[in-house]
């Protein structure tokens, strides 16, 4: 799931002191008193500390660590999104775990006397800024999604699209290429705006600025030592998640195999995908998003595989064909398809309307405000603070923020030289995807790359899918009205929401960094060298990571651990935008067309009855997850958020300071244990026992089968024994004393071809 929710970062705002102080030249002392005690100074704790040159920011060890962490992180991610999709904030385990990398290789360079540079927050922002960008090319690189959505195997799951103008195999060395022209683009379209997003229009950017904060914490006395205490627990639960996985691996030796397969709730359950699957990365998935997230899964799963895909199930045979199994988009398997992206597309569209508005008007706001100083409005912000003036803070963090400038022409440059490469590039990757579509797509991208990133600064939303679908339907059906038979439509459609979604997201991605430099005094020349760095590091790290997955697991394969759910939505939505509603079954443009609206009215109350009652109406967009892949992920989920409440109610301070530390191990240590499980499936080594689980009377039948099985053998091997023994006999006896060639020897009783049968029908 590709959008994250503002609200939660509100309280580690509060408590962090980074909202803005406000300055009233008329208070008293007493009230100033007042003032810096509610809204402590964060750079005031900093006053003696030198802040590094940007040069001096960019060290071989943060780089190196970096490196590290990005391979790791993309594991993770890699595997979230070829499971279910649902990717959840990891910057808490990549801030930590810099912290405590770096700090370990200063301390040994201390002690060794050869300690030439002290770790700063700079530096530390720097790591979190570039293992982010590397790992977010997991996401918008589309191994999960588009990208995948272009090959054989999820084109073989429907009736259309299958001409090979329509297929794109992967390949490592065209998915290399395609991330390193297309990467980029976003990096070089915000940057001559960060003065005007950061400085000017004051966007709060929530995840950069509860990013900047924990940086900022690490680097305080308290901070580090309960830093350090986080870190242990997250060292313990990795390790618990990582051989936990690894105890598992030695029970799958089939398919269904193993504690993945554990009927939890009964074999009727079962079958409908409600089971818990003994999975540390969704548990730990589970404690770091938000309850409403969770259930809000967790009815998806009830009323989509509970409820509608039993009844219409029924329906076989009058709605669909009872010859259409699996994934036959004509049968079962059409009706949860596009059901689900209905639901997406209504979730998506509303959301998009809402935020567009909301950054028209607040631009509108800024532009005939004459007061640029004044804070443009975001959600839950109050009054006070859209008006507050300069404190002490924010005049050391402008001053330093505009003290490194990246030059204009630098951006230009770069963008319209890549936006050349790619347009000259792009076409011989993928041949139905036009020169002109693409030039087309670079001229509207800086608007909508803008339109993101500010978006996303005010309600912390990013609709980078959002844009990617818009160009798979604009663009695919662009390219199929250009031949008769439609041939071509689907791959360019796939191809330009890559483009797109690479564009929008890293730009986003960059503004969260240069709002996180802000506040912890990095440089804005440090933050873009190690965006572009990290870039590169993803380029070249994900389709590595992906080839290695695709190489030993099934990819695609709904029964699979790794089913890639949303390659074959994007597929399906690709198809729907070149053939129409002719792609869908029997009633399902009802459903389709029932939910789409519902997502759109379920979102529009949400809005209008407010905070204090939104939290208990459910999420669309996390409802339409299960619809196609299942409910089990849902039941792990619910566990941890089950966990994270009943220690919130035991110990709030300790669940609060802990939680993200013992979820982020969860998903790291079962996230790596699937570099080893993946090598060894490479090397044919596979798990020796197979636990599977069967109904008493199915388990009777096997037992039955067995005893026969075991009788018709025993009776056979008797009767082989006794020719054996018979023909050893004739053979002692009629044959010299010389060595019998036991080689001829047949089991037969002197049958016609017998070779102990002479021509004339005597023994030999």
């Amino acid at each position: 799931m590709d959008h994250n929710n503002g609200d939660q970062y509100e309280d580690k705002l509060e408590a962090g002191g980074l909202h803005q102080r406000r300055n009233n030249n008329t208070a008293s002392a007493a009230e100033e008193d007042d003032e810096e005690l509610k809204n402590p100074s964060v750079e005031k704790v900093f006053e003696g500390k030198e802040v590094p040159t940007w040069q001096r920011q960019l060290t071989f060890r943060a780089f190196a660590v970096s490196f590290v962490l990005s391979v790791m992180f993309t594991f993770i991610v890699m595997k979230l999104n070829l499971t279910t999709g649902v990717i959840p904030s990891l910057n808490v385990a990549a801030g930590l775990l810099g912290f405590f990398l770096v700090k370990m290789w200063t301390k040994l360079l201390e002690k060794s006397g050869l300690l030439k540079q002290p770790f700063t927050r700079q530096e530390n922002t720097v790591i979190q800024t570039c293992v982010v960008a590397a790992s977010g090319i997991a996401f918008s690189g589309g191994f999960g999604s588009y990208l995948f959505a272009m090959s054989q195997k999820i084109a073989s799951q429907s009736t259309k699209g299958l001409t090979s103008a329509d297929i794109k195999n992967p390949s490592l060395h065209w998915i290399i290429g395609f991330l390193v022209v297309v990467s980029f683009l976003g990096l070089f379209s915000v940057v001559p705006l960060r003065k005007i997003m950061i400085i000017d229009f004051k966007l709060i950017y929530p995840s950069g600025t509860a990013t900047a904060y924990l940086i900022n914490s690490f680097h305080t006395p308290e901070g580090a030592k309960l830093a350090k205490k986080q870190v242990k627990e997250l060292g313990k639960f990795f390790g618990f998640s990582f051989f936990w996985g690894f105890f598992q691996w030695f029970f799958t030796g089939g398919d269904n195999c193993g504690f993945q397969s554990f009927p939890t709730f009964g074999l009727k359950a079962y079958a409908n995908t409600f089971y818990f699957d003994f999975s540390a990365t969704y548990v730990g998935v589970g404690m770091i998003c938000p309850y409403l997230v969770n259930v809000s899964l967790l009815l998806g799963a009830i009323l989509s595989w509970g409820i509608m895909w039993p009844l219409i199930g029924d329906k076989k045979g009058d709605w669909y064909s009872a010859t259409a199994h699996g994934n036959n988009l004509s049968g079962l398997y059409g009706y949860k398809v596009f059901i689900a992206i209905a639901l997406i597309l209504g979730d998506g569209l509303y959301n998009f309307v809402k935020v567009m508005g909301i950054t028209l008007k607040a631009l509108f706001t800024q532009l005939s405000n004459k007061d640029t100083s004044a804070v443009l409005p975001s959600d839950g912000q109050s009054a006070a603070l859209m008006t507050s003036g300069e404190s002490y803070d924010d005049q050391c963090r402008t001053t330093m923020f505009l003290k490194d400038q990246i030059p204009t022409w630098v951006a230009v440059t770069g963008y319209v030289t890549i936006a050349i490469i790619s347009t000259i590039t792009l076409p011989h990757i993928f041949h139905p995807l036009r020169w002109y579509y693409i030039v087309v797509i670079y001229i509207i991208a800086p608007v909508l790359a803008f339109c993101n990133a500010y978006g996303c600064g005010l309600t912390d939303w990013s609709l980078a899918s959002t844009y990617g679908k818009l160009a798979i339907f604009t663009i695919g059906a662009w390219a199929a009205s250009a031949h008769s038979d439609h041939h071509g439509g689907v791959l360019a459609g796939l191809a330009a929401c890559g483009v797109m979604m690479n564009i929008v997201s890293t730009a986003s991605d960059l503004s969260q960094d240069f709002k996180t430099g802000y506040l912890t005094l990095a440089s804005p020349r440090s933050m873009f060298v190690s965006q572009v760095i990290g870039t590169a590091y993803g380029c070249i790290i994900s389709p590595c990571v992906f080839w290695l997955f695709y190489k030993a697991f099934p990819l695609g394969d709904p029964n699979s651990p790794y089913p890639a759910p949303y390659a074959s939505v994007y597929r399906n939505m690709a198809i729907l935008g070149v053939e129409g509603f002719s792609a869908l079954p029997k009633h399902c443009l009802t459903f389709c067309a029932v939910f789409f609206v519902g997502a759109i009215v379920v979102n529009f109350i949400r809005d209008v009855v407010g905070k204090k009652w939104n939290r208990f109406i459910p999420l669309p967009m996390a409802m339409a997850i299960p619809f196609y892949i299942g409910g089990y992920f849902t039941i792990d989920m619910c566990l941890g958020s089950l966990i994270l409440f009943i220690w919130r109610k035991l110990n709030k301070a300790k669940a609060d300071a802990f939680a993200p530390a013992v979820a982020s191990g969860l998903i790291c240590g079962d996230g790596i244990w699937t570099l080893p499980s993946s090598l060894l499936a490479l090397f044919r080594v596979n798990p020796p026992i197979c636990m599977k689980f069967l109904s008493r009377a199915a388990n009777a039948r096997v037992d039955t089968f067995l005893v026969r099985w075991h009788d018709s053998l025993d009776s056979w091997m008797k009767r082989v024994e006794m020719r054996a023994s018979y023909l050893v006999y004739v053979i002692s006896l009629n044959s010299p004393s010389s060595v019998v060639d036991t080689g001829r020897i047949f089991v037969c009783g002197g049958r016609e071809g017998d070779p102990l049968m002479a021509g004339d029908g005597t023994r030999r």
